[in-house]
């Protein structure tokens, strides 16, 4: 039986982006295949309802930790603030993970969902997780992005 991954939906090469684009990682793509697992993809903003294409959205105080601790603040291109449905995709992602036994994400680096190690707050890379990312390190899930496969 192959083990269940969950893979940001982009990488795999499905248009999810908040552009309406995809960023299929063909690194990962063979690494799943020659390990034998299942991938299980996710776009958190999508399973919280927002559409694609979408207006991108970024920290503006703290990131994915900061929202989990409620002291971050995340907004959108046109000032809408986001925190809320970043968190319910979060916690939708995190479902999905459990329901499938998941204990590895491949994630989009630097997504405000997804980015493990470094996001966007206003239009600087910073240090920091996405909102989804740092939900799934919370439960002990093993959190990968695109850059560990170059």
């Amino acid at each position: 039986m192959s083990e269940p991954v969950l893979v940001s939906a982009c990488l795999l090469g499905l248009p999810t982006r908040y552009d309406g684009s995809a960023n299929r990682c063909d690194a990962i793509l063979n690494h799943l295949l020659r390990h034998n697992l299942t991938a299980i993809p996710i776009c958190p903003e999508q399973l919280a309802g927002l559409p694609t294409p979408r207006d991108k959205t970024f920290f503006v105080r703290g990131d994915g930790e900061s929202m989990l601790d409620g002291s971050g603040s995340m907004r959108d291109e046109k000032d809408n603030e986001m925190g809320a449905i970043f968190l319910r995709g979060a916690d939708l992602a995190l479902q999905i993970a459990q329901l499938n036994n998941c204990k590895l994400a491949i994630l989009k680096q630097r997504s405000p969902s997804c980015g493990c190690g470094t996001v966007y707050c206003g239009r600087q890379k910073v240090a920091g997780m996405g909102v989804t990312a740092a939900l799934l390190a919370r439960h002990n899930i093993r959190i990968l992005t695109e850059e560990d496969f170059d």
